[in-house]
């Protein structure tokens, strides 16, 4: 069996759907089954058994899912809000459950492979999995680097695989339902079919207008990278999981407006309360990625919009493609 969290999200719905098309079809899903905005994510995609989060964690905590023959864990659920400010609640879902994970992991001796995040570099130029490097300025930054810190840890012990990949800016479909954590082309892509024009951010940071950069990762790649560790367990650590390339929003707005075949981008101010709690630099070191072996190619933005958009446009009618 191989249990994805956060199964019915964004990335652990691509994750299954990659999963199907492996012919890997013993999967338990674990996510709030009840979410209508979610619930379409999975609806055609080959799952064995289905537990809601609270069922999950009281089999997790109570030692009673040894009987599951579990040969992986994919470990995608958790709170993706980079603006929540509610400590106890980061706690459980992106501390003490993922805790318990790594433990049930290590007790079955399976793959533990999680998602961890770019956030952890803070406000930083260097993008390296060294400690150093790592600078969290908000909550949920902070409690993506702890458990990175309790994962380090526990790597010494070498008992089965554990992977992290620290995500940067992914896009891509199922991420409908992410309201304002949606991608940049996401947004962008419904500014311009209302308005017939894309607002950016004015310059910051020494960026001039719309220059601020990230690297954006399509889920397409996201999803083929944590299969390949899937496929050579014999490998762990931490990994930065981006292109290795930083494109500006300029870039993924021309994207969109030739996507559309319309449109015009416009710049507005800089808001204030993000001043300090931005980043509008990132840039993967994906130095330890290849290092490790992984040797496939990324879109570029240019590629992944245009995959994306036409996905999108003709979602749910696409699937189960």
């Amino acid at each position: 069996m191989i249990v994805v969290t956060g199964s019915n999200g964004f990335i652990g719905s691509n994750l299954i759907k990659g999963l199907n098309h492996l012919g890997i079809n013993n999967i338990i899903a674990v996510d709030d089954h009840s979410n209508p905005d979610t619930v379409p994510n999975i609806a055609h995609l080959e799952i064995e058994e289905k537990f809601g989060i609270e069922d999950f964690l009281h089999l997790l905590i109570g030692n009673k899912l040894d009987n599951k023959d579990i040969k992986a864990i994919f470990h995608q659920g958790a709170c993706s809000n980079t603006m929540e400010w509610n400590v106890d609640y980061l706690y459980k879902n992106n501390l003490f459950y993922s805790k318990e994970l790594l433990r049930l992991s290590s007790k079955l001796r399976c793959q533990f492979i999680y998602a961890s995040s770019a956030s952890v570099y803070g406000s930083g130029q260097r993008f390296e999995e060294k400690i150093e490097n790592e600078n969290p300025i908000n909550l949920y930054a902070y409690s993506k680097f702890k458990f990175d810190q309790i994962v380090r840890k526990e790597l010494t012990k070498k008992t089965n695989q554990i992977v992290g990949l620290r995500y940067f800016n992914v896009y891509g479909p199922h991420e409908q339902h992410k309201g304002n954590m949606a991608s940049v082309a996401f947004h962008l892509h419904n500014q311009l079919k209302k308005d017939n024009k894309i607002k950016l951010f004015e310059g910051s940071d020494k960026f001039d207008d719309g220059e601020q950069k990230r690297d954006f990762i399509y889920v397409d790649d996201v999803v083929k990278v944590n299969l390949w560790f899937l496929q050579n367990e014999e490998i762990s650590g931490i990994y930065n999981l981006g292109t290795g390339k930083s494109q500006t929003f300029n870039e993924v707005a021309k994207a969109v407006i030739d996507w559309n075949k319309k449109g015009e981008i416009s710049y507005i101010k800089f808001p204030e309360n993000l001043k300090g709690a931005y980043q509008s630099y990132t840039e993967a070191d994906i130095t330890s990625l290849r290092n490790a072996g992984y040797t496939e190619p990324f879109f570029n933005v240019q590629e992944g919009v245009i995959d994306y958009l036409s996905k999108l446009e003709s979602w749910p009618k696409n699937e189960p493609n």
